[in-house]
Order: C-alpha cells, then structure tokens, then sequence
C-alpha cells in the first residue's frame, strides 16, 4: 500500500504541480499587453484599439490555455496534499516536523494560486496594462515555484524524521 501511495503522491507532484507551476510561470510570457501608443491615446480620451499587442512572441491563445492550464491542474493538484496525508498516516510519520511544515507550505502554495494567482491571470486576460500585473504575476509565480521546491527539498532531507 505504501508503495502505491507513494507513487501515486510523486506522480501526480510531477504532473499536477508540475504543470501548474509550469503554466503560472510561462502565462506572463505570454499575455497581451498595451502599446505605450495606447495607453497615451486612452489617457487623452482618443478611441484606442481594444486588441492589444500581439508582436514580440506575445500570444492570448498561449496566455488563455497556460490560464486554463494554471486552473485545471491545480484544481486537481488537491490528489497531492490527500495521497501524501494518506501515505503519512500509513506511515506513522504526522508528528514528524517536516511533514507539519511541508503541509503549511503546501496551504500556502495553493492558497497563492487559488486567491492571488488564477484571479490575476483572469484580470490580466480581462484588461491588459502596460505589463505592470504581469510583473506581479511573474512575482507571484516565482514563490509559488519556490514554496513548492522547498516542499521537495523537505520530502527528501526529511529533517527531524523518525529514522
């Protein structure tokens, strides 16, 4: 059983997270942004072109499914959190401290995704700026990638284990 569990926990990890982490990290890449003619010509009152940029690489079809992407694995990436708290009870391993903590660091990620980035992507989709949100999502993205890192980091040192 433990054997299962665990694949099933770094599998869905490597596919789940993965390509959450992945699509919220590329999404900044590739969303539209406005011309600086643009947003000059909006700010004196003149009709402006409500297609933004498209030139330099800049994609809303990419930028739509890494946002579809960022929602779907993460909505499923909830298989991570349950299967590694399942394969911990079989173990015996709760109290252990770096279970404790990747659990918080786990809540923190998906709190992160669910309450800060999924919505700016949406806004950012919505009305794009002067790149201005998608200097916060890159941002946001980069901690999100970093708490999960840290989470791996922990699953493999396992400080303060029961040897």
């Amino acid at each position: 059983m433990e054997g299962l569990l665990l694949s099933l926990h770094v599998l869905a990890g490597i596919v789940l997270v993965g390509g959450s982490a992945v699509a919220a990290s590329l999404f900044p890449r590739y969303a539209p942004v406005t011309t600086s003619v643009m947003a000059s010509a909006a700010a004196v009152g003149a009709p402006v072109d409500p297609q933004p940029e498209t030139s330099g690489g800049r994609n809303r079809a990419v930028a739509v499914a890494m946002h579809r992407i960022t929602r779907g694995y993460g909505i499923f990436g909830i298989v991570v959190p349950v299967v590694g708290i399942a394969l911990a009870l079989v173990q015996g391993r709760m109290g252990e401290i770096w279970i404790n903590i990747s659990m918080i660091l786990t809540v923190g990620a998906g709190g992160l995704l669910a309450l800060q980035i999924y919505p700016r992507q949406r806004d950012a989709l919505a009305t794009p700026d002067d790149g201005r949100q998608l200097r916060t999502l890159s941002m946001l993205a980069g901690i999100y990638n970093l708490l999960w890192a840290t989470v791996v980091v922990l699953m493999i040192v396992r400080p303060g284990a029961y040897r």
